[in-house]
């Protein structure tokens, strides 16, 4: 493997050699991955926690079972909770993710909007500029 394929792509300028910003970049990019990965592993255990002691309150509804079918009834309700957790975190990742896209997207417009409409107001004091100092001139 190469090193920019182990860096990732659009981690080599131009030149084909790796620089000290894109090491920066690499190193924040691995960073926000590992954090979000210990994010997401802290509430998955805390979804899973939070299960348990749902699945106990809810045998605790149940006083005529017995240990063992309070134990499969804890255990099949966070099989359950945990599924229904999964999927419901997934569809929030998804949602992150396109959210973000279009967020980029709008932004992207708007920075473009914000340049041209810069642009068009340096052009436009240039030239008041140098209409002035034309009329200057011809004095």
């Amino acid at each position: 493997m190469s090193e920019g394929t182990r860096m990732g792509h659009g981690m080599r300028n131009t030149g084909g050699t790796v620089t000290g910003g894109d090491l920066r970049r690499a190193a924040e990019m691995q960073l926000d991955r590992a954090v979000n990965e210990i994010e997401g592993f802290l509430l998955l255990e805390a979804e899973k926690d939070r299960a348990r002691t749902r699945a106990k309150a809810f045998c605790d509804g149940l006083p005529w079972l017995t240990d063992s079918q309070r134990r499969e009834v804890e255990l099949r309700y966070c099989q359950d909770q945990h599924e229904t957790s999964r999927a419901y975190l997934e569809r929030i990742a998804h949602r992150s993710a396109a959210l973000r896209t279009e967020y980029q997207g709008v932004y992207r417009v708007l920075r473009r909007r914000l340049l041209t409409a810069f642009l068009a107001g340096t052009v436009a004091v240039a030239a008041l500029a140098a209409m002035a100092a034309a009329g200057m001139s011809a004095r």
